[in-house]
């Protein structure tokens, strides 16, 4: 990896188009075709209607379930497994006491449905991005979806929501207003549960009075830290604290339904902190659910949240340390057109300074697997085979570290261990390639004028087509975007 790419090689509009925009170059993309308008290129798939959604109509995603119905599976699949457990725990001094000879056979283990759902969540999302052309769309639902991330380890019931999460709260706004994505996310059950804000109660509200119970403060803080305003962003623990109260009674039905349909998002008006609150220097006026509703789309305007997402966005497709001229013309645009991201997104392209630097961010996991599987195929065991490998190199899907999503810096996956582990996926991706080809000619259509003589050279030594396929799928010009 330590090997350099000229930069004039780097500046092809094509290999720009795909690679810091896309998914990635697939077989037969035309390069030159792509260059002479690689801006219009880009700006076509945004126009494209609905282009975001995954449609319910491909029998491929017949069985997708929305987040209710894969939470409500999720609850009743939790009661069975206890059932179960209670059940084999109630057996248990019975067995003890049995001759051996005799030993009562266990129940099998009831089904992890989250576990189903989850996958084929995860072969909808594969299939959007490998099918994507160029991607550009496709990498602006993985950005909002890392940015409002959740997290399927905090449990089953997100584990089965995730993608129903990703699908109902972020596909649908990624070409829309940032406060409506805002709003979708944070009344998201998903969201409401992966943050706790289900175990919030005001302190002075009924149920509050009555339970002794009080405020959870983690989905306003990382509402404020992360989704919109951004650290050092002038807020204190006091804005925190109000606004945990305005959140308070935003939850999701439990699956006895005493407050609505099991697994929808409700508005429990007995727990919520009453009276008016101050959030940033603004009184909001008591109103049940509408009060924080109010304070979401006032922050959602405000100027720290157009130079927090601006920073963002620049660093995901441009440079991990952006050029401030870049950062400030997104933030313009977002303040302007009222946080419009498909103003936002027409303007990434429009940046001079995308298409004038050089490609040397190196691709995450999930693009670098994506971008690796476009041009080789799949040879079945989908998608566990693709999600192993996301596990492995760190980035396990719909599954961050902590509520501030996988890093976007290049130091974060370049790694000895990650690149040896990039090594070994080439090599297995080569090894059950749909079809070869001419790894040269595959060489030139993926990477084009950016391959140094260094990769040409060892591509033209392999001792076989196996060998040349992997050494193309990492070498430095393809791990790059």
């Amino acid at each position: 990896m330590a090997q350099s790419v000229s930069d004039a090689a780097q500046i092809d509009p094509a290999l720009i188009a795909l690679n810091r925009f896309g998914h990635g170059a697939r077989r037969g993309d035309h390069l030159v075709k792509i260059a002479a308008d690689a801006r219009g290129y880009l700006k076509a798939e945004l126009e494209q209607q609905d282009i975001a959604l995954v449609s319910a109509g491909d029998s491929k995603n017949a069985g997708l379930l929305d987040s209710t119905a894969a939470i409500q599976a999720s609850m009743a699949a939790a009661a069975e497994r206890k059932a179960a457990r209670e059940a084999a725990s109630a057996m248990q001094p019975a067995a003890d006491t049995a001759d051996s000879s005799t030993d009562a056979k266990a129940k099998p283990a009831v089904p992890p449905i989250e576990a189903d759902i989850y996958r084929d969540e995860a072969q909808a999302r594969f299939d959007k991005a490998l099918n994507a052309d160029p991607g550009f769309v496709e990498r602006l639902v993985g950005f909002w979806s890392n940015h409002f991330c959740v997290s399927v380890a905090k449990a089953q019931i997100v584990r089965a929501s995730a993608g129903a999460f990703e699908r109902e709260a972020i596909r649908p706004f990624v070409l829309g207003r940032f406060a409506d994505m805002l709003l979708a996310v944070e009344h998201h059950p998903a969201m409401l549960f992966f943050l706790d804000n289900r175990q919030s109660i005001g302190p002075d509200s009924r149920a509050g009075k009555r339970r002794g119970r009080g405020l959870n403060e983690n989905l306003a803080r990382e509402i404020l830290e992360l989704h919109t305003l951004g650290v050092g962003s002038g807020y204190a623990q006091a804005d925190v604290t109000s606004f945990a109260g305005m959140l308070t009674g935003w939850t999701m039905a439990g699956r006895k339904g005493r407050l609505g349909e099991p697994g929808s998002f409700v508005f429990n008006a007995n727990a919520h902190q009453p009276g008016k609150a101050t959030l940033l220097g603004t009184t909001y006026p008591a109103g049940g659910m509408g009060q924080a509703e109010a304070a979401l789309n006032d922050i959602a305007r405000h100027p720290a949240t157009a130079q927090h997402i601006a920073t963002k966005l620049a660093r995901h497709f441009i440079a991990d340390d952006p050029p401030p001229a870049a950062v400030d013309r997104l933030a313009e645009v977002f303040t302007r057109t009222d946080g419009d991201l498909r103003a936002m997104a027409l303007a990434l392209i429009d940046l001079p300074e995308a298409w004038s630097m050089p490609l040397t961010k190196l691709r995450s996991p999930f693009d670098y697997v994506v971008a690796l599987r476009r041009p080789v195929g799949s040879a079945g065991n989908e998608p566990q085979r693709t999600l192993r490998w996301l596990r492995a190199l760190g980035e396990p899907l719909w599954q961050p570290p902590g509520p501030n999503g996988f890093p976007d810096g290049s130091d974060n996956w370049s790694s000895a261990e990650g690149l040896k582990t990039r090594l070994d996926i080439a090599w297995q991706a080569a090894k059950q390639a749909d079809d070869i080809g001419n790894p040269d000619q595959l060489l030139d259509a993926l990477v084009g004028a950016s391959a140094s003589a260094e990769t040409r050279e060892a591509i033209a030594r392999a001792e076989s087509k196996q060998q040349g396929l992997a050494l193309l799928l990492m070498a430095p010009e393809f791990q790059r975007r």
